[in-house]
């Protein structure tokens, strides 16, 4: 049996970035099975998708030894959304991908915070050279975030292999930012 490192834990002023697990199901599954989701999920789901969904997310991190972090406050473990690196086997260009569960913590900037540490991640440990967002046209919530973090839409990128369309926004290093 190989012994899988253990996953790293991001924190930033208000947050901590960890790895995703099984105790966060619960949250996901309200989320995923609520119209906020409706952005990165078929149009029909169940529990029976959210959990399959929710397992690839963990099972990422076996497969490709990096993956999406769950975001919690230094004050609780409660999950509040994901973020973080993305490549499913049949994904172009390495992504970085976000989602917050509850229209509660909207407003406060805690997905900026979160997506900028993940960025910074991918680029300085994971030495990603470049990465994208695969955001649908109408998400502008999605697409102000990009823009937040010095993302541009790249129309001449690999499109998103998806059903439903989505631009493709292109990040830049967090170093070519400042």
């Amino acid at each position: 049996m190989v012994a899988l490192s253990p996953t790293p834990v991001i924190e930033t002023s208000r947050l901590v970035l960890r790895a995703p697990g099984g105790r966060d199901f619960a949250a996901w599954r309200k989320f995923f099975l609520s119209d906020r989701s409706r952005f990165i999920r078929p149009e029909t789901v169940d529990e029976a998708l959210a959990w399959r969904a929710w397992s690839g997310v963990i099972g990422h991190w076996v497969m490709r030894g990096w993956g999406s972090f769950v975001v919690t406050t230094h004050d609780s473990d409660a999950a509040l959304g994901m973020t973080g690196p993305w490549a499913p086997i049949n994904w172009p260009e390495y992504e970085i991908g976000w989602t917050l569960w509850s229209d509660e913590h909207e407003g406060k900037g805690l997905m900026t915070e979160a997506a900028k540490a993940t960025l910074d991640h991918a680029s300085r440990t994971l030495k990603w050279s470049t990465a994208v967002s695969y955001i649908p046209p109408d998400n502008i919530r999605s697409i102000r975030l990009a823009e937040r973090l010095g993302a541009v839409l790249d129309p001449e990128a690999p499109g998103y292999p998806g059903e439903k369309p989505a631009c493709v926004y292109r990040h830049r290093k967090p170093e070519d930012l400042a």
